[in-house]
């Protein structure tokens, strides 16, 4: 996993196989989703074998999965370094979504969120990104089966999606290649605190997912209390980006915000978010804090919701309530830390690969 097409025939070059062999093995790997090289049947066996010793198509396996009441289910995913990551399969009644990391870990410390804690273990390549999409599909629907009504994909688990922009950007070209799993870029949303630079990047590729910024505040001040990169690109800069951005037919900026109880759900803090997302095409995800014991946060009550979302749609603004899901077995947004909930089969036992890193955060401040 994780090999262009372009690589892939430099790879059977290397094998002296005819030049249509790299085509089948894209197909395989990323349309039917095989899980070993023995399962080619349409390669050569002596091709097969000798493919088998010197490649693996992921090093990325499922450790443990656990399911919620309300149907979400959290993987537990283990890394060839032993490096744990998680991804969530969402089902909904218009489409199934897969919400995949894009690193171990993250280094932006959003004091609201339990991966912050986790600080940043590495990047993921773009293998184990893609890799992700595959295990929960053939999971869900067997080897080479798919929904029916398609699916989804949110770059919102571990990690700042664009602190890993290289890796990002090949994942979501194969992602969306029609030869492959052929799924369309208006089915992948990616969602970042605002690395400014990044965003220009992305604005430019030729294939790129829906952008979503996880905002989370209305004012500097706050914001740099509850996401520290925002001392970094404030939200001048941030907003600037953003107007400039090219939104395609139909397209909008989501913007994320986590509504935290008597921190950022005041009536004038709505008024400012109105303020400050005047003359963009932009619509708000208002979210419930997800708990967690580490975190010294509480939800605001839903009434304290309503009227902030009330506030927002008076100003103008395309605002919606995003109902949790998973927060039984820790998978709902924030939540995510590589560990097993108390209720899980292991016993209760915390299970973390991802250690707090020895990173220094100050690069990304």
């Amino acid at each position: 996993m994780g090999k262009t097409a372009a690589e892939l025939a430099e790879i059977f070059r290397r094998y002296d196989a005819p030049d249509y062999r790299h085509r089948q093995v894209f197909h395989a790997l990323y349309r039917r989703r095989v899980t070993t090289i023995e399962a080619m049947t349409d390669i050569p066996l002596r091709l097969r074998e000798e493919l088998a010793r010197d490649f693996v198509i992921t090093d990325v396996e499922v450790s443990q999965t656990f399911e919620s009441s309300d149907g979400t289910r959290r993987y537990l995913l283990r890394l060839a370094d032993a490096t744990f990551i998680e991804t969530v399969w969402i089902p909904e009644d218009y489409a199934d979504t897969i919400c995949i990391s894009t690193q171990a870990g993250c280094p932006i410390a959003c004091t609201f969120c339990m991966t912050g804690r986790l600080g940043l273990r590495r990047q993921l390549d773009a293998g184990e990104i893609v890799s992700q999409v595959a295990l929960v599909l053939n999971d869900r629907y067997g080897v080479g089966g798919s929904p029916a009504r398609g699916t989804n994909i949110v770059l919102m688990g571990m990690g700042e999606p664009l602190l890993n922009y290289e890796n990002v950007i090949r994942a979501v070209q194969l992602l969306c290649d029609p030869r492959g799993f052929n799924i369309s870029e208006r089915r992948i949303t990616l969602s970042t605190v605002g690395v400014v630079p990044r965003i220009r990047d992305l604005a430019r590729e030729p294939v790129r997912p829906e952008l979503a910024i996880s905002l989370s505040a209305p004012t500097d001040e706050l914001r740099n209390q509850l996401i520290p990169l925002n001392r970094r690109w404030p939200l001048g800069q941030l907003m600037e980006v953003c107007r400039q951005y090219p939104l395609r037919r139909n397209e909008w900026i989501s913007f994320e915000y986590v509504m935290l109880d008597g921190i950022n759900d005041r009536d004038e803090q709505a008024r400012q978010l109105v303020s400050l997302l005047r003359g963009l095409r932009a619509k708000v995800n208002l979210i419930p804090h997800n708990p967690a014991p580490e975190l010294a946060y509480r939800s605001s009550p839903m009434d304290r919701i309503l009227r902030f979302q009330s506030l927002l749609r008076e100003g103008g603004l395309l605002t919606f309530i995003r109902q949790p899901r998973g927060r039984d077995i820790d998978a709902a947004c924030g939540q995510l830390a590589a560990r097993r909930p108390p209720t899980s089969p292991a016993g209760g036992e915390e299970t973390t690969g991802t250690p707090p890193a020895q990173c220094d955060r100050r690069e990304y401040e």
